[in-house]
């Protein structure tokens, strides 16, 4: 007999057994289907980031695909759409499976489409002339970004399509779009420190910059900005950006004070002092000076509410008109406005964007903050800038919204009851609550991704946030924007004093934080294994609302854990020999020359220290365990773990280094070597930095080209 379609249920034996663990399964996964037809409207939510893990694979690829791979999947993924148009999962499934062909798609044209000659080797001595399109002021130097350059020592078809030359501030600072020649010595995009550190090259060539240098004399002008034109626009704006540099260092007299003015007003922060820097990465209170979303959606939501206030004042105008999206409509100029006038960096446009679509929705009288709101935006800018989906700025600013977001749909319910009847005192205490707990979820949203780029947890951002964020709301931006409005009528300077009252307080708030004991701590760098795992369950967390998204919590945890899983190496090589660094007994480096460069930099961030330990002995060394490092004049060996790395200084040290260690690393040509790991000047020269990892089993090496692969940016194919 059978009860529902079911066999009876026999007592023992194999069968019984198995049909147990059948009607198991198939009661999981009613339960999971009933979930997923719960979900249904929030399943579009992973469109977005189906396009994005398209993006990934292509930036993972260690070669560059073929031109047909990307339209191929495309195509091939309409026509499976067309015929599986009638099952519904499948049909789900070929969509997110198309999405990912897309985001492949749009980076691999967007890489095509900004293809440009870059630099391979220095030039000294050229004479470069070029159009100033970007001046960048910095403390005893300019930047300047040269546009379709010539290069005297570069055939045309060679020479980039941009430079980035620094000049001395002896010199007269050229002024936006005039051509100027000057005589400067000349890089190729600088490549990753180490395996897996930031890869400047890859972000200069998605900016169509193909090299950098510093110029050897004053800059002639060759020719005046233009008068005409689509450039002007472009001009205007870096002119004011330099007119309100000049009137805040003018009317603000402390250089800290008026540089942290400046980079609200203008968006350049590079006239603030290292040390405040310091304090404002500590105290959690960096993304202040960064132009970013807080700013655009200050001052657009600040012109909106005022514009809003003003027409309703008019009885006529506040009865017939729709006053509501009109002022939405002035929230967007405005945001468009403090974004050309900022530089319109990627971050701001981002924000101009997702501020655009909160006042659009305004206007067609939709719900203003919503997660398909975001998706779309996301959907958007990873269109617009595939590699900038690859950086901090995006990944924390949407982090941030999309948890902020999530945060709200879940609370928003019980927050609207308790307003409701409220009284004046308890809707204050709703009010700093929220504060709190939007500097809280956004402090834990945006945490994996400081770990993973910069190394550090700021342990008091909350409280400095809580105390910042509503002085930069209420008192900073809305002087800044009576300061734009004045500054053409040269009476800015009152509104310019008042917005560093908050400035200063902002700059205080930043100090104490900054400076308390555990204000911040640098960690490990972490795995991008670990880094994907994280996300994924991040993203979980925040798109579903039933209580499965609690399953995402295991991968943030498993992500949060993965840097203690990553074993540091042992000895670092730059790509031109030029330094080199053995680990020390206590787990810190130490360098073969003068620290404090950038290589040396990036390895100490990434090794999670605040500093590193002593440079190699000219003579001598030291021993301690299973570590140890003896120098003279012709070089150093390096034991740890039973094995001899030998780092020669001069090749008259390289024959016997090569018949007794177990690997050399030298700046020089070790042609013949018979050590099994052999990092020379042809290696470093053809696989970029080495690390070296001393195991028991043997020497482990890795490599920047290793990891990269032959892409465009690298020199590949």
């Amino acid at each position: 007999m059978t009860v529902a379609g079911w066999p009876e249920e026999e007592t023992d034996g194999p069968a019984a057994s198995a049909g147990r663990w059948r009607r198991q399964w198939i009661r999981i996964g009613r339960r999971l289907a009933a979930l997923a037809e719960a979900e249904g409207d929030r399943w579009v939510l992973w469109l977005p980031v189906a396009f994005g893990a398209g993006v990934s694979l292509y930036f993972g690829l260690m070669r560059e695909p073929d031109r047909w791979i990307g339209p191929a999947a495309c195509g091939g993924c309409v026509v499976l759409l067309l015929v599986l148009r009638r099952w519904f999962a499948l049909f789900g499934a070929v969509m997110a499976l198309s999405m990912v062909a897309a985001g492949f798609l749009v980076a691999q044209g967007h890489s095509a489409g900004v293809a440009a000659p870059v630099l391979t080797r220095v030039i000294t001595g050229a004479t470069v002339t070029g159009r100033v399109m970007a001046v960048e002021r910095r403390p005893g130097a300019v930047r300047v970004t040269l546009r379709n350059p010539t290069v005297s020592r570069l055939p045309p078809e060679r020479t980039p399509a941009a430079l980035r030359i620094r000049l001395s501030d002896r010199h007269a600072v050229p002024e936006p779009g005039s051509v100027i020649s000057l005589r400067a010595t000349l890089l190729p995009p600088q490549a990753p420190a180490e395996p897996g550190a930031f890869d400047f090259q890859r972000r200069a060539w998605f900016m169509g910059l193909g090299g950098t240098g510093f110029a050897t004399g004053a800059a002639e002008l060759v020719e005046a900005p233009p008068v005409t034109g689509w450039r002007v626009v472009t001009v205007a704006f870096e002119q004011a950006r330099g007119a309100i540099a000049e009137r805040v260092a003018a009317t603000i007299g402390d250089p800290v004070e008026a540089s942290v003015t400046t980079a609200l007003l203008n968006g350049e922060q590079f006239g603030i002092p290292d040390g405040t820097l310091e304090d404002f990465r500590n105290s959690g209170l960096a993304h202040l000076l960064s132009i970013s979303g807080l700013h655009v959606g200050i001052a657009a939501g600040i012109l909106f509410y005022v514009v809003r206030a003003l027409l309703a004042l008019v009885p006529y105008v506040a009865l017939r008109w729709p006053i509501k999206k009109i002022a939405a409509l002035f929230g967007i100029l405005s945001a468009l406005a403090y974004t050309l006038l900022v530089g319109a960096p990627l971050p701001t446009v981002r924000s101009v964007l997702m501020t655009g679509m909160v006042m659009g929705a305004i206007m067609l009288d939709r719900h203003p903050l919503s997660m398909r709101l975001v998706a779309f935006a996301g959907l958007v800018t990873i269109a617009m800038d595939p590699e900038g989906m690859l950086g901090p700025s995006f990944q924390m600013s949407f982090a941030a919204v999309v948890a902020l977001i999530a945060a709200f749909e879940r609370g928003s319910p019980r927050l609207a009851e308790w307003r409701s009847g409220a009284g004046w005192f308890l809707r204050g205490l709703l009010y700093v609550g929220g504060i709190l707990l939007t500097s809280v979820v956004a402090t834990l949203a945006t945490l994996p991704f400081a770990l993973f780029h910069f190394q550090q947890i700021a342990f008091y951002g909350v409280l400095s946030n809580l105390i910042a964020i509503p002085i930069t709301s209420f008192w900073v931006m809305p002087w800044s924007l009576i300061a734009y409005a004045l500054m053409p009528f040269g009476l800015e300077a009152p509104a310019l004093i008042a917005m560093n009252w908050g400035d200063r307080a902002v700059i205080w708030t930043a100090e104490f934080f900054g400076r308390l004991p555990w204000a911040s701590l640098t960690v490990p760098a972490m795995p991008v294994e670990g880094f994907a795992v994280l996300v994924l369950g991040g993203i979980w967390l925040c798109i579903w609302t039933r209580r499965w998204r609690w399953l995402g919590l295991l991968p943030v945890l498993a992500g949060l854990a993965s840097p203690a899983l990553v074993t540091r190496p042992d000895v670092l090589v730059a790509g031109d020999g030029s330094v080199m660094a053995v680990r020390t007994p206590d787990g810190r480096l130490s360098a073969s020359g003068k620290t404090g460069g950038r290589v040396t930099e990036t390895w100490r961030e990434r090794d999670g220290e605040r500093s590193g330990a002593d440079p190699w002995p000219a003579a001598g060394g030291w021993s301690e365990g299973e570590r140890s490092l003896s120098c003279d004049a012709l070089g150093c060996l390096y034991r740890v773990r039973g094995r001899v790395v030998a780092l020669p200084r001069l090749p008259d040290a390289l024959d016997e280094d090569c018949g007794a260690a177990d690997a050399v690393v030298t700046a020089a040509v070790a042609r013949g070597c018979r050590a099994g790991v052999v990092v020379d000047r042809w290696a470093l020269r053809h696989e970029g930095s080495h690390a070296l990892r001393v195991t028991a089993e043997g020497i482990e090496v890795e490599t920047v080209r290793g990891i990269r692969g032959d892409r465009p940016w690298t020199g590949g194919r």
